[in-house]
């Protein structure tokens, strides 16, 4: 007789220990910083992994920023061997790719293709070379950081608990943060 809610205080205990453990885990995942690319603009890191997409200027063999594509994005396979590897069709198309508009000679209107709301805009900053801008808690910031926070969901439409905008300000350089409901 007694043995039946010992049985049930050690389950509940046991499933609470893993849930909590399963917090924790998730809390202290240490994702890699990208470093070494002077074209890099900004990275996305998202769970369940350290897999980052990196975007960079995509600049033509003669130095010149290609007007047509003026972003490249691509990943840095931490969880395998640190290897770069393109986004394929899906990724590319329906989650992690920019779409561009040029609005003058240097200057551009970037949406992901997944959130269409949220705008960066490439232009050249006071230092006279190409940064990525956007409205960080209603300023003007250079972002350089995006993570999205993933609760479960599906492969088509997952759960984005937030997510979380980090830039400068450039105005004093000071690091600026906002973390966003989707």
């Amino acid at each position: 007789m007694i043995l039946l809610p010992l049985r049930r205080f050690l389950l509940t205990g046991c499933f609470f220990f893993a849930c909590f453990m399963s917090v924790m885990a998730q809390s202290t995942v240490k994702y890699p910083i990208p470093t070494g690319n002077p074209n890099q603009l900004l990275f996305l890191q998202r769970d369940p992994n350290t897999n980052t997409i990196v975007y960079e200027l995509n600049v033509k063999s003669n130095g010149e920023l290609d007007t047509e594509n003026p972003v490249h994005a691509y990943w840095i396979r931490y969880q395998d061997k640190g290897q770069k590897e393109e986004l394929n069709y899906i990724q590319r198309n329906f989650a992690y790719g920019l779409k561009s508009k040029t609005l003058s000679k240097d200057q551009y209107v970037l949406h992901f293709v997944s959130y269409k709301t949220k705008l960066f805009y490439l232009k050249k900053g006071a230092d006279n070379k190409f940064s990525l801008f956007t409205d960080i808690n209603k300023k003007q910031a250079v972002i350089k950081q995006i993570f999205v926070r993933v609760k479960g969901g599906s492969f088509w439409l997952p759960n984005v608990e937030y997510v979380e905008l980090k830039g400068i300000d450039p105005t004093n350089g000071a690091e600026v943060m906002e973390r966003m409901k989707i």
